[in-house]
Formats: C-alpha cells, structure tokens, sequence
C-alpha cells in the first residue's frame, strides 16, 4: 500500500503541474508521516548528502561549456567542416546535423545544449535548401539525444554516483552506442530524403576546400580529443575534464575564434546558473526519495514482483525497456535515474546484466523520452527555434524514434555493444 501511495502521490503532483523537484520532495514527505515513525530532518539531511559530491560538480561544467560553445563559434565550425564531406549527399544538411551533434555532444555531455546549438544553425539552413521546416527540426531534436550518450555525458555522472558505478567505464561503454544512435539517425534520414525530394549541396567537393574548413575548425576539433583524451589517459577524472573543457572553450571561442563577448559570457553562465540550480535542487530531492525506498525495501519488493511476472530475460528486459519509455515521456532523465536506477539494478543483475551496461540501456531509454511527447524537451526547444507547434513534428519525427528504439535493442540484448570497449581497455 505504501508504495502505491508513494506514486500515486507523486504522479498526481506531476499531472496538476507542480515542478517534479516539490512533487518527489512532497511525496516523500506524506509517505513518512503515514507510513513511518522517521523523523523529517531525515529529508533535509539526505537532501544535502545527495548534492554534496565530487562528481557532481562536473555538471554545471559541462553545462557551461556548452553554451560557450555555442556561442563561442565551436558548433557552427564543426558543422562547416562535416559539411564539406557530407553536405552533397541526398539529406546532407540533416546527416550533417547528426554528425555536428555528436562532435558536440562529446564535449556539452547534455541533450538540450546539443539540440539547442545545432538547431539555431541548422533549422534555418534546411529551410533555406527547401527542407521542410518540421523535419529540420525533428532531425535537430533528435540527435541531440546523442548529447546524453556519446561522452561525456551529465546522466552518467548522475548514474555513477547514484550506483557507486565508475563514471570512467560509463563514458568508455557510451562511444558505442553513441555513435549506432548517429549511423541509425543518418540512415533514416537519408531515406525519408530520398523519398521527398531533399538533395544535398552542390559545391563540388575540392580539397582546397577541405583544407580550408580544416583549419578554420582544428580548435574546435581538438576539443573532444583533450576532454576525452584525458579521462582514458588518466590526465584528469571527469570533473576535472569538465572544468578543462570551459577553460579550453572560453579561451577558444575568445580569444582564437573572438566570438565571446560579455554579452554572450554573461548568458551563459546566467543559463548555466539556471539549468544547475534546477538539477541540483531535483538531485537532492530525488536522493530524499531513493533512500525512503531503501529503507522501506521497494526495490526488492518491486524486484521480486518482476521476476515473478517471467522467468523470460528476453521478455523481462523488454518490459523493462518498455516502462522505462514510458517513464522517459513523462518525467526528466535526472529524476527518473535517481530513482528507477536502485529499483532497477538488483533486477537486471540478476539476468546477468551488469551495472556498466544498464547504466548505457537506462540513460538511451530516457534519451528517447527527449523526443516523445508530453515530455519531449528537445522537441519544445527545436520547436521554438523553427517557430512550429511541437504537434506539426510528429509525423517526421516517427521514423527517427523507431531508429533509436533498434539500437536500444541492439544495445540491450547484445552485451558487446556497449561493454567491448569497457573489457578491451580492462586487459
């Protein structure tokens, strides 16, 4: 009964509006009242332990990065040079959405800063070459999932702490399936392309040409090698390379590029500001929620009552995937990790799945939810840049879900797909 009550609470709270952060907070507290003899300081004290960690301050970081990225001059640099080789392609300009957003997405570690950055430059530039004004952004929505994916990644560090998993191993086993996300998202593009109409750039291609973007994008380029070089060269832990990667960015969009201002730097970090107090204040709350449920045993009641569903891994891991689809169009990724991933892990290891593993099926499954109404936030924030209702996205943003969900798949029911990078480096 507790545990009914515990969601319904917090789903009702949820459903009438109020922000997630007060809604996990205020089911919580109803839940010790009736249920418990607690005292409530237990709240206020989880609260603070849950935000008081090293490895969560690579958060605001890696946030600030990317929006000095952006507006620095590093994304549309990347997107120049991907454009060179890719551009003349039928769907060019989208595949080279993809391509720009997993450059990106390997140094901002967030989905929304990677849809928001390649879709101010791109939406228009497929609208200008006759692509339609939905699909653009559909596109720009969608591959800004691979921001949370391909490292670094924000809902990793997130996943590391709350399971006492290595954030190292979790970036390493995300470069995998971060990149079938982009081949996925390129292949249905050129597809849907290809049946109406969108041809790619006519430029022919030149190496003068290449050489040119090349050294008009080196900077940008070498951004990702250093923040990822680093972390598996054991330079400096994932933290630190957050704060190497807003150093490297500032210096870059300032003084190489000259495209920061005051201006532009005090946006960014009144955004950064912003985002992280918003994550950090649902991070506390959500630690004040995982620990009622400890103590209280959900996860193995829940645990239990899964496994007594099916004894079948094969359909147990897909009813997995389908609640945590479900959960992602409903709720954020930080939240929803902070609590389905204690619930979650004792059940998926005893299939055998490893933390590592379920830590790339859990955030792809909520990176989904990124693109799937009500929810959907890279769908509200390309709809804004393109000036379109979210509901005209729909009908092209189909193809590009089914495109993710094979590779969700893929990574689910095939270890190697995430892990051969995590025991190759291991040997």
């Amino acid at each position: 009964m507790e545990i009914a009550v515990l969601f319904i609470c917090m789903l009702g709270l949820i459903i009438i509006g109020m922000p997630i952060g007060y809604a996990i907070g205020a089911a919580t507290l109803v839940s010790l009242i009736v249920y418990t003899d607690i005292p409530l300081i237990l709240i206020a004290q989880n609260a603070i332990k849950g935000v008081d960690s090293f490895p969560l301050m690579a958060i605001p970081f890696f946030i600030l990065a990317g929006t000095l990225m952006t507006h620095g001059g590093i994304a549309k640099r990347i997107l120049n040079f991907a454009n060179v080789f890719i551009g003349r392609i039928t769907g060019g300009l989208g595949i080279v959405t993809t391509v720009g957003c997993m450059f990106f997405g390997a140094i901002s570690g967030s989905a929304i800063a990677t849809t928001s950055a390649m879709g101010s430059m791109m939406i228009p530039a497929m609208e200008e070459k006759k692509y339609e004004r939905s699909f653009g952004a559909a596109i720009c929505a969608s591959a800004g999932t691979i921001g949370i994916i391909i490292p670094p990644s924000i809902p990793f560090v997130v996943y590391g702490v709350v399971t006492n998993t290595s954030i190292g191993d979790l970036f390493i086993a995300g470069i995998i399936p971060g990149i079938l996300m982009g081949i996925a998202l390129m292949i249905a593009c050129y597809i849907v392309s290809k049946k109406r109409g969108y041809v790619g750039d006519h430029v022919p291609f030149s190496m003068a040409r290449v050489w040119t973007e090349f050294k008009s994008a080196i900077w940008a380029l070498l951004a990702p090698v250093i923040v990822l070089g680093g972390i598996y060269g054991g330079i400096f832990t994932p933290t630190e390379a957050a704060v190497i990667s807003v150093i490297y960015s500032f210096i870059i969009g300032g003084f190489v590029y000259k495209e920061l201002n005051l201006k532009n730097i005090k946006q960014a970090l009144f955004d950064t500001v912003v985002i992280n107090g918003i994550t950090t204040f649902m991070i506390g709350l959500s630690t004040v929620f995982s620990t009622y449920l400890s103590l209280n045993q959900i996860p193995q009641k829940i645990a239990d009552f899964l496994l007594g569903v099916t004894d079948n891994a094969i359909l147990l891991l897909l009813l997995i995937n389908l609640f945590l689809l479900v959960v992602g169009c409903l709720v954020d990724n930080i939240p929803a990790c902070i609590i389905l991933a204690p619930i979650l892990l004792p059940v998926v290891s005893n299939l055998g799945m490893s933390p590592i593993q379920f830590g790339i099926v859990l955030t792809m499954n909520l990176a989904i939810g990124f693109v799937t109404p009500p929810y959907g936030p890279n769908l509200f924030v390309a709809s804004s840049i393109a000036h379109i209702s979210v509901d005209s996205m729909f009908k092209n943003i189909v193809p590009f879900i089914l495109a993710l969900f094979i590779v969700l798949m893929i990574v689910t029911y095939f270890p190697a797909a995430s892990m051969f990078m995590v025991d190759m480096m291991a040997r």
